[in-house]
């Protein structure tokens, strides 16, 4: 009898062929690049990550750190620094001088948010109503003021408000106001902080009110004509239409103004180093008399690490209540 027939080969039992498995060596080949694939994104970002990670990050701890320790002159030289726990935070919240900082910088803050907020709206709100000629000069200004870097502009707003030959008392003396010939603005707290007011919220008008327009073109036109066919007059309108539907932007601009304004430095320091007095002198300015002309760091940290606590707290009220008016909306 002859041999029995092999059973036929499974890779022809359906009438095609069908490829055999590729040995372990191939497949182990191919899962390699694989892998390597969904790493190379972040080997793309990792040396922006570690540069982010040693600018900020690391300065940041060593603050923390600092404001733990007992660190003069002294320790800044030989090292050594010894840990105090909470002494420097309790020195510097058991004294009158930096509660009254903390009022100004409040106060600082407030002013010139409110003042930058309405004047970037208004801004906003007459741009997207000029002509297409105006619309861009205008539009163009902002951004040219915007680019102006800070000391320039701080150098400028000096030569405008100076004594003898700056064009401030010199149209106010034209105008009639003899009062002002040979006015000093930068001896008088009051006049000072005024200027510097002025100055803060002209650098930031410019950027609250690009992105204010640019969300104003987003409302469909047919909004505003449905209110207008209502008999909605221009506050009403802006109350029952822009500003509702721009509420994130308005929360998320005054945010980062907050921001820039409680942390500002270099037009207060170039200007007025905080004086004259204590005028002008808020939680940036404080912690950095404190750590360089007094060489106390270890206050200066406890300072700095405080303003950041008192930023982040003033941020999440405001955050709170941006999110429970999302919730409320339908």
């Amino acid at each position: 009898m002859s041999a029995p027939s092999r059973a036929p080969d499974r890779r022809h039992a359906l009438g095609r062929d069908v490829p055999a498995p590729a040995p372990p060596s191939a497949a182990r080949s191919g899962a390699r690049p694989s892998r390597l694939a969904g790493l190379w994104p972040y080997l793309l970002i990792a040396p922006t990550l570690a540069g982010t990670a040693y600018l900020l990050l690391y300065p940041l701890i060593r603050s923390v750190v600092i404001s733990f320790q007992h660190f003069r002159t002294g320790e800044l030289i030989r090292g050594g620094a010894e840990f105090v726990g909470l002494g420097n935070y309790a020195t510097v919240l058991g004294g009158a001088e930096f509660w009254a900082v903390v009022r100004r910088t409040l106060v600082w803050t407030a002013v010139n948010v409110v003042l930058i907020m309405v004047i970037s709206t208004a801004v906003a709100l007459m741009a997207a109503r000029l002509g297409r000629r105006m619309r861009l000069a205008v539009l163009g200004g902002l951004v040219l003021t915007w680019a102006t870097p800070v000391l320039a502009a701080t150098t400028i707003f000096q030569w405008l408000f100076q004594s003898r030959l700056g064009v401030v008392n010199w149209l106010l003396v034209t105008l009639g106001f003899e009062s002002f010939r040979d006015y000093t603005w930068f001896a008088h707290g009051t006049s000072t902080f005024a200027i510097l007011v002025a100055l803060v919220v002209w650098q930031s008008v410019p950027f609250a009110a690009l992105t204010l327009y640019a969300g104003l073109t987003t409302i469909p036109s047919e909004l505003y004509e449905a209110a207008r066919i209502d008999g909605a007059n221009g506050r009403q309108v802006f109350t029952a239409v822009t500003f509702p539907i721009l509420r994130p932007l308005f929360g998320l601009i005054t945010s980062l103004e907050v921001i820039w304004v409680f942390k500002c430095f270099a037009q207060i320091w170039a200007i007025s180093k905080g004086g004259p007095g204590e005028a002008t002198t808020t939680l940036s300015v404080h912690a950095f008399q404190v750590a360089q002309s007094l060489h106390k760091y270890d206050l200066g940290s406890a300072i700095s690490t405080l303003t950041v606590l008192i930023l982040i707290a003033l941020l999440l009220v405001h955050l709170r209540r941006i999110l429970k008016h999302e919730g409320e909306e339908p």
